[in-house]
C-alpha cells in the first residue's frame, strides 16, 4: 500500500504531513483531510439546536452540541466512504477524484467496507444517547444517504438528494430537546435543503468538463452561465425559510442580525463567483462554513440574552 498519494484537492493539510502512513487512506476516505463536507454536515444539527436554545430562551444543551460534532465528523466519514465504494469506477476517470484512495490502490474495496462500518459504529454509539424519537429520525436518514451516490447518473438535481442528506440534522436537534419534530425543525430542514442545493453546485462546477465527457449529471451542468441567478433563487429561499424557522422559535433582534449578516455572505458568493475559476468555486463552496456558523453564533446569542 502506498503512503504518498495526495487526494487531488487536498494537499498541504495535516493528514499528508503529520498522520503516520498507515493511517493515510483511511483518513482520506473518511474526508479528513478535507474536513469542510463535515462542517456543512454540522451546521444544520447545530441550527437546530439553536432553534430549541430561543426557544426555550436558555442556552441550549453543550451535551448535544458535542454529539452532533462528533456524530456529523464519523457520519459524514461513512457517508463519503461509501460513496467512493459506489463511485470507485467513475472517480478513477476524473482528473480531481483519480487520486482519491479506492482507484489510487490505496485500499481495497473491502477494506474500505470494514472502515465504512467502523465509521458507522461511531455514529451509532453517538446516536443512541439521544432518546427514542431522534434514534428513529437519525437511522431514517440512512436510506437517502445510501440513494444519493445513485442519483448523478439518473438526474441533473443530485443536489438534492445532498440536500435531503446534508440538512437532515436541521430534524435532529429539535426532538432531542423535545421529543417530537416541531414545525420550526421541518421549515429550516426546507430551507438548509435550499442552502445545500447552491453551495453543491458551486462545489460541482469544478468538474464540469469531467462530468460532461463521462456522462455524469449535476445542477452545475444544468445551470451553466445561469448560475449566478439560479444561486440567487436558492440562497434567497434559505434565508427565508431559516428565517422564518428562527421567527417561529422565538428568534429576535439578535437573530435577524445574524440572519442578515448569513444573507450577506451568501450574496458576496453569488456576485464573486466565476464558473470558469474551479479553484475560486472551492474557495467560496468552503466559505459555506463560515457563513453557517455566523448564524449559529447569532443563535446561540439570542439564547444566552
Amino acid at each position: 500500500m502506498t503512503d504518498n498519494l495526495r487526494v487531488a484537492d487536498a494537499t498541504g493539510n495535516w493528514v499528508d504531513g503529520l498522520a503516520p502512513a498507515f493511517t493515510r487512506p483511511y483518513l482520506r476516505l473518511a474526508r479528513l483531510d478535507r474536513p469542510i463536507g463535515s462542517w456543512l454536515l454540522l451546521m444544520p444539527c447545530w441550527w437546530s439546536v439553536g432553534l430549541t436554545g430561543m426557544h426555550t430562551g436558555h442556552f441550549p444543551s453543550l451535551w448535544h452540541i458535542a454529539l452532533f460534532f462528533i456524530g456529523a465528523f464519523a457520519m459524514r466519514g461513512a457517508g463519503c466512504t461509501w460513496n467512493d465504494l459506489v463511485d470507485r469506477d467513475l472517480d478513477g476517470l476524473v482528473e480531481r477524484t483519480r487520486s482519491r484512495p479506492i482507484p489510487s490502490k490505496q485500499v481495497t474495496v473491502a477494506q474500505a467496507s470494514v472502515f465504512m462500518l467502523a465509521q458507522a459504529l461511531v455514529g451509532l454509539l453517538v446516536l443512541v444517547q439521544f432518546n427514542r424519537f431522534t434514534i428513529v429520525t437519525g437511522i431514517a436518514s440512512l436510506g437517502v444517504v445510501a440513494i444519493y451516490p445513485f442519483l448523478k447518473r439518473f438526474t441533473y438535481w443530485p443536489q438534492i438528494g445532498l440536500g435531503l442528506a446534508f440538512s437532515w440534522g436541521a430534524l435532529m436537534g429539535w426532538p432531542a430537546a423535545f421529543g417530537e419534530l416541531g414545525w420550526p425543525s421541518l421549515v429550516l430542514y426546507a430551507g438548509s435543503i435550499s442552502w445545500v442545493i447552491g453551495y453543491d453546485t458551486i462545489y460541482a462546477h469544478q468538474d464540469r468538463d469531467d462530468d460532461s465527457l463521462i456522462g455524469i449529471k449535476s445542477t452545475a451542468l444544468l445551470f451553466g452561465e445561469r448560475t449566478p441567478a439560479m444561486l440567487t433563487k436558492f440562497y434567497a429561499a434559505a434565508v427565508v425559510l431559516i428565517g422564518v424557522a428562527g421567527l417561529m422559535a422565538g428568534g429576535g433582534f439578535i437573530f435577524i442580525v445574524g440572519l442578515i449578516a448569513f444573507a450577506a455572505h451568501l450574496t458576496w458568493q453569488v456576485l464573486r463567483i466565476d464558473i470558469d475559476d474551479p479553484a475560486y468555486c472551492l474557495v467560496l463552496f468552503k466559505s459555506n462554513r463560515d457563513a453557517g456558523l455566523i448564524l449559529f453564533a447569532a443563535m446561540l446569542l439570542e439564547a444566552a440574552v
